[in-house]
């Protein structure tokens, strides 16, 4: 059987990351994903927002590698060329929703995030006319970034240290053993020495799969898909735009592009099958309804014939509809007893924004082990 030193896999843009960091660190590092390209799944369709660290729990793995996440991602697409903006964004809210506002503003405050500016109604006239709000907090941290670009300069930088990246190939785990973990790929096993599972969508199911009965300290999967709508024609926007957090995400809000076109999303739908990969990343026409009504609370000359059915994506969840957000898993020796394999679970937003630092994470940890 053939020996593997250290093996990633999924190559969305925490696995490059990954990939990268650990390649760097000196290790024989093969990344394999199973697309014919890196990166098609959530890392290609989301808002590619930098976010500032704002909303998670203080103390939280989402808090602390967000936070110090985004500025190692401003920096690191600085250096590389990655094309980037750091707009900023307004979370908006009504007299009414004041208290939250108020929640929001300390709960970044506690995380260390970039200061949250108030922003009143004859503020925010004067920073974006067409907005319709009481108030606002203000995030000059936030930005957005070329996801795709980004992506390239990880697998760059990956290859450039000595990282070999495959697409095209499944994983299928198939054992654990003292020595290291037993997989298969195209027919031939492999016993790798340090694997980490990046697999977002399926990465709970992979981790299953490959501990059999012993997963009591495993959650359940479940699957989130988000829609977006685009608005064609140029937008009266220079910001991001987002409403008070909703379970399960950040509300419909409106984010922009690096050529300033505007897109609207992404809603929640709760998925019911445990295959991620049964459902379509389509997007129903309808559906701007309910679009319409949300974008209407802040922006109510919203041009509806202009809006269009743009992408969807799926989210990879640790929790179902109802409960409260979940952090994101680091499941190391610690958790599973298994040394030199580490599962990144729930690896959702802020996953782009935290690349670099989650890439870290995975690096001390396999250095302890």
């Amino acid at each position: 059987m053939e020996q593997l030193d250290t093996l990633v896999v999924g190559a969305g843009v925490v696995g490059l990351a990954v990939g990268r960091a650990l390649a760097q660190s000196g290790r024989e590092v093969m990344i394999l994903e199973r697309h014919e390209r890196f990166g098609e799944e959530t890392s290609a369709r989301n808002s590619e927002v930098i976010h500032a660290g704002i909303y998670y729990p203080t103390g939280s793995l989402k808090a602390r590698l967000c936070v110090e996440g985004q500025r190692q991602l401003y920096a690191y697409a600085q250096q590389r060329g990655v094309p980037f903006r750091r707009c900023g964004k307004l979370i908006v809210a009504s007299q009414s929703q004041t208290e939250g506002l108020r929640q929001l503003q300390a709960q970044a405050e506690a995380n260390g995030a970039t200061p949250l500016q108030w922003r009143d109604r004859a503020d925010l006239s004067q920073l974006e006319p067409a907005l319709r709000a009481d108030q606002a907090l203000f995030s000059p941290a936030t930005g957005i970034i070329d996801s795709h670009a980004l992506m390239t300069a990880l697998a760059g930088d990956a290859e450039h240290a000595g990282a070999m990246l495959v697409t095209a190939q499944s994983v299928i785990p198939r054992a654990l053993e003292s020595s290291g973990v037993v997989v298969e790929v195209e027919g031939e096993r492999f016993r790798v020495r340090q694997l980490v599972n990046a697999a977002g969508l399926n990465a709970v199911n992979w981790a299953r799969a490959l501990h059999g009965d012993d997963t009591a300290w495993l959650p359940r999967a479940h699957f989130a898909r988000g829609h977006y709508f685009s608005l064609s024609g140029r937008t009266p926007f220079r910001h991001l735009i987002y409403p008070l957090p909703e379970p399960g995400g950040l509300g419909v809000h409106l984010t922009l592009d690096l050529h300033a076109r505007a897109r609207f999303g992404p809603d929640v739908q709760w998925l019911t099958e445990a295959d991620p990969d049964q459902y379509p990343l389509t997007v129903d026409p309808a559906r701007v309804n309910a679009f319409v009504d949300g974008i209407r609370q802040w922006w109510p000359e919203v041009p509806t014939a202009q809006l269009q059915p743009d992408y969807a994506g799926i989210r990879p969840k640790l929790v179902g509809p109802g409960e409260p957000n979940a952090d994101f898993l680091i499941a190391d020796a610690a958790v599973h007893g298994v040394p030199g394999l580490v599962h990144l679970l729930g690896i959702e937003s802020p996953g782009l924004t935290s690349c670099l630092t989650l890439a870290d994470e995975v690096v001390a940890r396999l250095t302890l082990d």
